[in-house]
């Protein structure tokens, strides 16, 4: 596996930076190290948690239709994490005789480890080639050579900010030649009362998941946040369609963080910005997808219209390269 370049320094740069704005924020990053990305698996299970399943029916109804019209013999897959749907594509690119390659991209070296032995074992000839990259700031660095499906799934596009994400598909489409495609999975705009119980599940699990965060930021920045003084919140803003999940502070606090160096001066009530998850439609995909030099090719929902992955080339590509 290769190790990316990005300087430590700069990641913490950009807690610091968070940290100072208004409401403070702290980089979804910080959500996984090996508990955060068990935590969010456990999510996928929740009943209350419609994105993962939705995928994965998709994936499992469309991989072949999908590979038959992209013939890739190498799949990326950035922000990879444990990889489950990704089999649907790997055993559509199998059955094609097509299979070559896979290179996950995540942030988190044991997983990508563990993946990494589980793959080579299910798929006897696969080479595996695991990027450990900060891929929000480094979208790019993939291997050439060969026909590349570069997935995109989860609905992360949405975690982005409107500029981010589309100088992050710019990045993308920078490293896309003709023969390329990208499959990008989004969660679409719903019933404000359907999304906020994906983000408030009744057991407990996506609370935990974003105390967590504080567990990784006092590893990764000296920092002595006490996770039991804040509550998960969670709410839809219309006006963004989009979800936010926020911490909120139980009591009046001061929390040190010694790598940055910062000290914090909480209110009760005060409240920190974990992540945020927009919500689109095909429109909106679209003009996203434009504004990255991009274009999308083909569009698959769910019967329900609750998600949907995207096809798209790079403007110019001929269709069906």
């Amino acid at each position: 596996m290769r190790v990316s370049a990005r300087a430590d320094r700069e990641e913490l740069e950009d807690l610091a930076a968070g940290l100072r704005r208004t409401p403070r924020e702290i980089p979804a990053k910080y959500f996984y190290d090996e508990l955060g990305s068990q935590l969010f698996e456990r999510i996928t299970e929740l009943p209350e948690y419609y994105p993962f399943r939705l995928e994965r029916s998709l994936l499992a109804e469309c991989s072949d239709e999908i590979v038959a019209a992209t013939r890739p013999d190498v799949l990326v897959e950035i922000g990879s994490g444990a990889s489950t749907k990704t089999r649907f594509l790997l055993d559509a690119m199998r059955r094609a005789g097509l299979l070559r390659r896979y290179v996950p991209v995540d942030i988190s070296s044991e997983i990508l480890e563990r993946v990494a032995a589980e793959l080579v074992a299910e798929y006897p000839g696969l080479e595996v080639r695991g990027l450990i990259e900060d891929f929000v700031r480094e979208p790019g660095g993939f291997p050439d050579g060969g026909r590349r499906l570069i997935a995109f799934l989860g609905g992360t596009i949405g975690n982005f900010r409107e500029e981010e994400a589309v100088a992050f598909l710019r990045g993308v489409a920078a490293e896309m030649g003709p023969d390329d495609r990208l499959l990008l999975g989004t969660d679409l705009i719903k019933d404000v009362r359907v999304l906020e119980a994906a983000y408030n599940d009744s057991a407990g699990v996506t609370a935990e998941f974003n105390r967590n965060m504080l567990r990784v930021v006092n590893a990764r920045a000296g920092g002595d946040f006490d996770p039991e003084r804040f509550r998960h919140r969670a709410f839809y803003d219309v006006e963004r369609h989009r979800i936010e999940m926020r911490l909120v502070s139980l009591a009046d606090q001061t929390v040190r963080l010694e790598r940055l160096p910062l000290e914090l001066e909480l209110r009760e009530g005060e409240e920190l910005r974990t992540e945020f998850s927009t919500k689109y439609d095909r429109a909106l995909v679209a003009d996203l997808l434009s504004r990255a030099g991009l274009e999308l090719e083909a569009w698959m929902p769910d019967p329900e219209g609750l998600f949907a992955l995207s096809l798209a080339r790079r403007v110019g590509a001929a269709p069906g390269a």
